[in-house]
């Protein structure tokens, strides 16, 4: 992908790399070794997320499993807390809870700098860059010339592979790069790669500036353009980035749907960089929506709305894991927890960016067709210490759930709720300096809302403090609410992830109080808060 200093909107600022600069990026890293002089302690440093040592981080790139190790590449400017010259680092798991630094794992070259991308294990070897018993790993990613781009040419990114041997570890760059030129498209990027068993084939969904399109391959290196995609339905506010065709089945039936995932920036419903998404079908050729996106819309009619991954302001970028398999069966997606309206002035010095927690995504039938819901990871249960269950009680005035209890200042919180005639239901996550972060149900607006107008510093830029809605279409009996607090974030999940909010926070001290309360008595039916320890505390 992307946005920045170098190249934002991506188009217009001049933009290059030096061959000095090059030469610096080459041999300046943070080493692995680095990992156990850095503390995790420093403001606002995420206990729950993942986040670089140090310097500027966003887009996940080239997730994939392979061998009992979840991969994560990210965009990375390895010289500075601002976006710069792109790089892919890297990171590995075994749990997708605690990560392992590794080296910086692609370097900017003649062609450009890293932009974002995908990685597959190419276990037949199609590409002939392994063998069938040492397979490759294949990363293939978007190329951005600053030279031409500081020309003002427009074909400034094409798309190239590099491949690994030993599990990701060195990475060498394809002698034949690129590997799809530039069509005469200024944004031409983000390549998500997966094969199509059916189709015996290799399918690349790109990013190209209002829409994606499609290219197919047999062996990663020769590329055939397939068809387009999006032109006319969507959000079209913005530069569409980061998609991924992701093949899904709702639970207990055998049909094949594929959800197609999009980045738009700007175009969010709060503002801002966001994610929709598509469900429909894909024969190996051309992506056909399944149903309509809009209750408004009758049958038909072309869905000209998305529907949105996040109502939160703070989840872009995100893609799934490839390398799964049969034996998981999950959908396992992660996004950049940020926004690229303030992403570059947020109050961390160290670093900037993290990424979200880690989700199983599901599809699921609904009233309005077919829908995504988002859950966190189950893996995310082994943080868990001590527990403080939230006992059942008829709740009207402000009641503290934590009570006695002190929690550290990262937490999860469980809650079920019968909201019965109540109109207003609210929880408000505070701390000793009036800071605080309000969830509400507000029926009569028929919204759900966010608001973090005085969560804490937020004075870094205009609009950060400010009121977040989703669509409220009837109220589920029970209400349910699973709730991550973090050093600088929280995530809420709303009846099993129907609807997200993902948000930064700079709160001066953690928050440590939990009120609830309703303008009608409320049922609490169950809950629980459970204290979480670091990610960073221990590793597998």
């Amino acid at each position: 992908m992307t946005s920045g200093y170098f190249g934002r909107k991506r188009d217009g600022a001049p933009a290059f790399i030096s061959a000095c600069t090059l030469m610096l990026l080459t041999v300046w890293v943070v080493p692995a070794s680095a990992t156990a002089a850095i503390p995790y302690r420093e403001a606002f440093r995420p206990q729950l997320h993942f986040s670089p040592l140090a310097h500027w981080m966003n887009d996940p790139c080239g997730m994939v499993y392979y061998n009992g190790e979840y991969h994560l590449f990210y965009q990375y400017h390895p010289v500075g807390t601002h976006w710069g010259p792109m790089h892919w680092g890297h990171a590995i798991s075994k749990d997708l809870v605690h990560w392992r630094h590794l080296p910086v794992a692609l370097y900017p070259d003649k062609l450009g700098a890293i932009f974002s991308g995908s990685a597959v294990v190419d276990l037949a070897n199609t590409s002939g860059l392994g063998t069938r018993t040492r397979p490759p790993m294949v990363a293939v990613f978007a190329y951005h010339d600053h030279a031409i781009e500081r020309r003002g040419g427009v074909k400034v990114e094409t798309i190239g592979i590099a491949y690994s041997l030993d599990r990701g570890r060195t990475w060498s760059k394809y002698r034949g790069n690129p590997v799809l030129p530039n069509p005469g498209i200024r944004n031409f990027r983000d390549p998500k790669v997966f094969w199509m068993a059916s189709a015996h084939k290799w399918i690349m969904t790109l990013a190209v500036k209002d829409h994606v399109s499609f290219y197919s391959s047999g062996d990663l290196k020769a590329w055939r353009y397939e068809s387009d995609f999006g032109q006319d339905i969507g959000e079209h506010h913005g530069v569409w980035e980061c998609p991924d065709l992701v093949p899904m089945k709702v639970a207990g039936e055998d049909r094949e749907y594929f959800t197609l995932i999009v980045s738009v920036n700007p175009g969010a419903p709060n503002g801002g960089s966001g994610i929709q998404y598509f469900v429909g079908q894909f024969d190996g050729h051309r992506f056909r929506l399944e149903d309509r996106l809009d209750p408004q819309d009758g049958p038909g009619a072309v869905p000209r709305q998305p529907r949105w991954l996040d109502f939160g302001t703070d989840d872009y970028a995100g893609v799934t894991w490839s390398g799964l398999g049969p034996s998981d069966g999950r959908i396992l997606f992660l996004g950049w927890m940020s926004n690229w309206d303030y992403a570059a002035k947020v109050p961390t010095k160290v670093w900037r960016g993290a990424m979200t927690l880690p989700r199983e995504l599901r599809l699921v039938h609904s009233d309005h067709g077919l829908e995504v819901r988002s859950l966190p990871v189950a893996e995310l249960d082994s943080l868990r210490g001590r527990d403080f269950p939230i006992a059942p009680a008829k709740v009207g005035r402000p009641v503290e759930l934590l009570k006695n209890s002190k929690t550290s200042s990262q937490f999860e919180i469980e809650l079920a709720i019968r909201p019965a005639d109540s109109d207003i239901i609210t929880l408000v996550l505070s701390n000793s300096l009036q800071e605080k972060v309000e969830f509400r149900v507000n029926r009569p607006a028929k919204h759900y809302e966010l608001d973090r107008t005085y969560s804490g510093i937020s004075d870094f830029s205009h609009g950060f403090g400010s009121l977040q809605t989703a669509p409220l279409e009837g109220i589920a009996d029970p209400l349910k609410l699973h709730i991550y607090v973090d050093q600088s974030s929280v995530e809420i999940f709303i009846n099993d992830g129907k609807w997200v909010f993902t948000d930064l926070v700079f709160p001066h001290e953690g928050y440590n109080s939990i009120l609830l309360s309703a303008d009608k008595e409320i049922q609490v039916i169950s809950g629980a808060v459970h204290e979480l320890k670091s990610i960073w505390d221990e590793r597998p």
